[in-house]
C-alpha cells in the first residue's frame, strides 16, 4: 500500500473511533458509532480518492461494507437522529447497496425517512430515475442547504442529462457549489465539462474546465475530463486560442500539461487544423525535462505532419523520415507513412502524363495499427493498392455513394430533358 493509503487509512480508523487517537481495542470495547459518524469516515476516503490517492478504493469498499451492517443493525430508534437518516440516504447515493435502504424504508413506522426522497431514489438506483427527474429536481431545490442537498443535486443532474442537458447544468452547479473539494465537486465538474463541449456552450466550457484542472487533475478521472478538454480545444479553435488553453492548463505539472499539449496536437493533425497541431506540438517540445524520448518524438511527428501543407513541407519530410521507426506506435507509423506519401506527391515535379489520371500510391497499412475507425466485422487490413488507369477511359474506382449521387443525377437530368422536348423547349 502507498504512503497515501497509510494515511487515509490510519485517518479513517481515527474516525471510526469516535476521533480518538487509534490504538489496541478490543471486541468489548469498540464502541457503538452512530450511522452519521462513520459516513464522515467514508466521505473523507471518497474525497481522498478524488484528490488524487487511486489506491484507497480498498478502504471505500471495506467503508462500505461496514456502514452497511451498521445500518441494517441498528435499531429503529437509532433513525430518530435526522443525521443518521441523512447518512442511510447518503449511502444510497455514495454507491452503497440498494437493497438496505429498501430494508430501511419497510421498517420506518415512525416516518423518519421522507417518502418523496426514499422513492425516488429507490427507482434512480433500479434504472428508472428518468421517471422521476421532476420530482428529484424539485427536492434538489428544496433541499440545497441541507446535508443530501448536494448529493440529490447531483443525481438529479443524472436523470435531467437524457431529455435536457443543459438544464443538467443548474442541478451540476448546486451539487458542486454544495460539496467543493470533494467527490461531488469532480463529478459534478467533469459531467458539466461534457454537457458544454456537446452544446458548444464554449465560454461554459472553459470555466468549467479551468475549475476542474484547478481542483482535480489528480483525480482517477481526469483523462476523461483531458478527453473533453481536447474535443473543446479542437472543435472550437481559433475562437478558443493559445491563451485559453495556457489559462487551463496552468494549473498542472509538467507531465500532464505535455500529455495535453500533444493530445491536442494529434487530434488537431487528424482534422486538418495545421496551425493548431504546429502551436501544441512546440508547446511539448518546449517543455522542461524533455530528452530524446517518446513525447519528444511524438511532439516531431506531430508538428512534421502539420507542416506539410505549408513551403516548409521539405524540411518537414526530413524531419519525419529521421524519426527512428521502433520509437512510434503502429497507430503513430500509420499517420506517418500516409504523411510521407502526400508529401512526396507534393513536391513531384509535373511532367506531361500528370495531366491525366494520377497514379495510385501504395501506403502498406499496418496489421497492428490502431483504428479509431474500426468495427466488429471490418477486413483484415493488408495492403491498400489502387492500379494506375491506362488511360483517361480507363476504369477507376469510385466510392460505391458517389457512384450512385453521379447516376441518379443523371438520370434526373435525362428525365428533364425529356420533359423540355415534349414541351418543344430543347429540338
Amino acid at each position: 500500500m502507498s504512503r497515501m493509503v497509510f494515511r487515509s487509512a490510519a485517518l479513517a480508523a481515527v474516525l471510526l473511533l469516535g476521533g480518538q487517537p487509534a490504538r489496541s481495542v478490543s471486541a468489548q470495547e469498540a464502541p457503538e458509532l452512530a450511522p452519521y459518524i462513520m459516513l464522515r469516515s467514508l466521505q473523507f476516503v471518497q474525497d481522498t480518492v478524488a484528490l488524487g490517492d487511486h489506491s484507497a478504493g480498498e478502504m471505500q469498499r471495506f467503508m462500505l461494507n461496514k456502514i452497511d451492517s451498521a445500518l441494517r443493525a441498528a435499531d429503529t430508534s437509532t433513525f430518530d437522529d435526522p443525521r443518521n437518516v441523512d447518512a442511510a440516504l447518503i449511502y444510497a447515493m455514495s454507491g452503497g447497496n440498494p437493497a438496505t435502504l429498501e430494508y430501511l424504508v419497510e421498517r420506518d413506522l415512525s416516518g423518519n425517512f421522507d417518502s418523496r426522497v426514499a422513492d425516488a431514489l429507490r427507482k434512480y438506483l433500479g434504472g428508472k430515475g428518468t421517471l422521476v427527474a421532476k420530482s428529484l429536481g424539485d427536492m434538489a431545490i428544496e433541499y440545497r442547504d441541507q446535508a443530501i442537498g448536494p448529493y440529490v443535486a447531483l443525481v438529479s443532474g443524472n436523470v435531467t442529462v437524457p431529455e435536457n442537458p443543459v438544464g443538467a447544468l443548474e442541478y451540476y452547479d448546486i451539487a458542486r457549489l454544495g460539496a467543493p473539494g470533494t467527490i461531488i465537486e469532480e463529478a459534478a465538474l467533469r459531467r458539466s465539462v461534457a454537457i458544454a463541449v456537446d452544446a458548444d456552450l464554449v465560454d461554459k466550457g472553459l470555466a468549467y474546465s479551468r475549475k476542474y484542472a484547478r481542483r482535480f487533475v489528480h483525480s482517477p478521472y481526469a483523462s476523461q475530463f483531458v478527453d473533453f478538454f481536447v474535443q473543446l480545444v479542437v472543435e472550437h479553435h481559433p475562437e478558443i486560442d493559445e491563451r485559453d488553453i495556457d489559462a487551463t492548463v496552468e494549473f498542472m505539472d509538467v507531465d500532464r500539461r505535455r500529455e495535453v499539449f500533444l493530445r491536442i496536437a494529434r487530434r488537431a493533425t487528424l482534422d486538418g487544423k495545421n496551425d493548431l497541431a504546429r502551436m501544441a506540438s512546440g508547446k511539448a517540445a518546449a517543455l522542461a525535462g524533455m530528452a530524446a524520448d517518446g513525447p519528444e518524438v511524438l511532439a516531431r511527428l506531430y508538428r512534421g505532419v502539420a507542416s506539410i501543407p505549408t513551403s516548409d513541407v521539405g524540411t518537414a519530410i526530413d524531419d519525419l523520415a529521421a524519426i527512428p521507426e521502433g520509437e512510434l506506435s503502429p497507430r503513430d507509423q500509420a499517420l506517418r507513412a500516409a504523411a510521407q506519401a502526400i508529401a512526396s506527391e507534393v513536391l513531384r515535379k509535373p511532367t506531361t502524363a500528370s495531366l491525366a489520371q494520377d497514379a495510385g500510391v501504395k501506403v502498406e497499412a499496418r496489421p497492428d495499427a490502431e483504428n479509431d475507425e474500426a468495427s466488429p466485422g471490418d477486413e483484415e487490413p493488408g495492403p491498400a493498392v489502387v492500379a494506375p488507369p491506362a488511360s483517361l477511359e480507363s476504369s477507376v474506382e469510385i466510392d460505391p455513394e458517389i457512384q450512385t449521387f453521379v447516376e441518379s443525377g443523371r438520370s434526373k437530368l435525362s428525365e428533364i430533358d425529356d420533359l423540355l422536348k415534349q414541351e418543344g423547349v430543347v429540338r
